[in-house]
């Protein structure tokens, strides 16, 4: 059977760094390949290669896409071929309706008038074939992410798609959302579609794949069949070395305490009625690691806003570090007290993607680089961001180079970087994992290990449970805004943590299991 695509002795060069290195891939049509890889290792530049994004002349090698040869301009021109791709950061605009979102650019009509009709007769099929049950003039911005991803898939469908890339699809997704959006793509597979499946969630890869393609530095390391292949043989190739314990622990003492909530409680900012969090109470001991879980919807994010002085609504409760009540409306505040947040949403929250890598790590705090007469010493100020840089293992060619233009794992170690240099007591972490590859998680688990040593008390929020069980000593578990259990993690298992999460009694459980 003759290759959908073939990408041949593929190299993208920026300035002296070779992004990607002579890489080859085929792929059959109705055929889903896993392209695995460590943050930066060049698996999100061979597809804006692929797509278009990145131009014709601007790499060298070639592209055959159904057997003829691609030279594409501009993404539209591989779109008109066949081939879509789905960003981790959707390209939907929220303030238009679903049907607007599916025939934007590419609308139907007759004369200059809309056929109206038609395109939502169109979009209501598109919506059933990936199993979306919403009213093609509901607006966007009022879906979940989940649904907004499906709305992508279906206008991606709607494009007479034939190869559909898919980067980090599932990075913000919940379980269900998950499980639907794999049988979706098992159900394109069944009508040749074929799909490139960019995810750093190993068991997903393995579930969804006939082929799994590996790159490492630029360069392709093996292409294997998906059933050939364990998640550990996975890892090695990505790393290029084994990862022994992809949790690494390290004996840590528990002080005093040294943050105590109580009776937090949270409304939303729109509609004030419902409770966001609802009269939460919990405490936090120096170099103790508190993992807190729940299903997405718990109020753990907004639980952790309100201690930042960033939640965007009204909410109360009592606040005590060192036993002393403190007042917290601004994050200036809380940065003052000690308290550091790496956010649930980098992109959004943690950068300013414009500015240079080394610029956001001192951001917050400048002040320790000015004198007497608030000059910047700029040789310490660049001294320090080196050492964090070499500490942290932050792949940049350049400390001057736009932080935007960094993968998601290092975008991530350089928002740790800019907490670390607040010296903070109290380090409150919201995912700080999501969308990052086995060996940069390995390299921050590292991290939060040395720093309780150090002392300092970490608050890890994360969707993943495995992570929260393989790195808390003790888990809050969220439900509805309140806390259902405070559990010591004494070899807890994932189903006990989802029992306290989904039991409908109101009252906290407290116990060592």
């Amino acid at each position: 059977m003759p290759y959908l695509l073939e990408m041949k002795h593929i190299t993208k060069q920026f300035a002296a760094v070779k992004a990607v290195d002579n890489v080859s891939l085929q792929l059959e049509a109705g055929c889903v390949l896993s392209l695995c890889g460590e943050n930066g290792s060049g698996k999100s530049t061979l597809m804006k290669v692929l797509c278009g994004i990145y131009p014709h002349g601007s790499y060298q090698g070639e592209i055959i896409f159904s057997g003829d040869k691609i030279e594409a301009k501009t993404i539209r021109d591989t779109e008109q071929k066949g081939i879509a791709i789905i960003h981790q950061e959707l390209a939907l605009v929220k303030q238009m309706t679903v049907l607007e979102n599916m025939f934007l650019g590419s609308e139907w009509g007759h004369y200059g008038l809309l056929d109206y009709d038609g395109m939502y007769l169109r979009c209501q099929r598109m919506l059933a074939q990936v199993r979306l049950n919403v009213d093609p003039n509901t607006r966007v911005g009022e879906l979940g992410l989940g649904q907004q991803q499906l709305v992508e898939i279906a206008k991606a469908l709607n494009k007479q798609v034939r190869l559909l890339v898919l980067d980090e699809p599932t990075a913000s997704l919940t379980e269900s959302e998950t499980a639907t959006l794999l049988d979706i793509i098992r159900d394109l597979r069944n009508h040749d579609i074929a799909c490139i499946y960019i995810s750093h969630k190993l068991n997903e890869v393995k579930a969804i794949s006939d082929i799994i393609c590996v790159i490492r530095d630029g360069k392709h390391i093996a292409t294997r069949a998906a059933a050939s292949l364990s998640e550990d043989d996975i890892i090695a190739m990505m790393v290029g070395r084994e990862l022994t314990e992809l949790f690494p622990t390290s004996e840590h003492e528990i002080g005093e305490e040294i943050l105590r909530v109580e009776h937090l409680t949270a409304w939303h900012p729109v509609n004030r009625h419902i409770k966001r969090v609802n009269d939460v109470s919990f405490s936090l001991r120096r170099g103790e690691i508190l993992g807190v879980a729940g299903l997405v919807g718990s109020g753990r994010t907004e639980t952790v806003q309100c201690l930042f002085g960033a939640y965007q609504g009204r909410w109360q409760g009592d606040i005590f570090i060192n036993g002393k009540p403190v007042t917290i409306a601004r994050c200036q505040q809380a940065m003052e007290l000690g308290i550091a947040m790496v956010p649930e949403d980098r992109k959004r929250d943690g950068i300013v993607h414009i500015m240079s890598v080394g610029s956001n790590m001192t951001l917050a705090a400048l002040s320790r680089f000015s004198g007497t007469l608030s000059v910047l010493d700029d040789a310490k100020e660049q001294s320090t961001i080196q050492q964090f840089i070499a500490q942290l293992r932050v792949k940049t060619s350049s400390p001057e180079l736009a932080i935007g233009r960094l993968s998601g794992g290092n975008q991530q170690k350089a928002i740790l970087a800019k907490c670390l240099l607040l010296n903070p007591k109290i380090l409150i972490l919201d995912e700080p994992t999501r969308g990052i590859d086995v060996g940069a998680k390995y390299e921050i688990y590292k991290l939060i290990n040395q720093l309780v040593q150090q002392g300092i008390a970490v608050i890890v929020i994360s969707s993943e449970l495995p992570e929260v069980l393989g790195l808390s000593d003790r888990i809050l578990v969220m439900h509805q805004g309140q806390i259902k259990a405070d559990l010591e993690n004494h070899n807890l298992t994932q189903e006990q943590v989802m029992e306290a999460a989904l039991r409908s009694e109101t009252h906290v459980e407290n116990h060592a299991v």
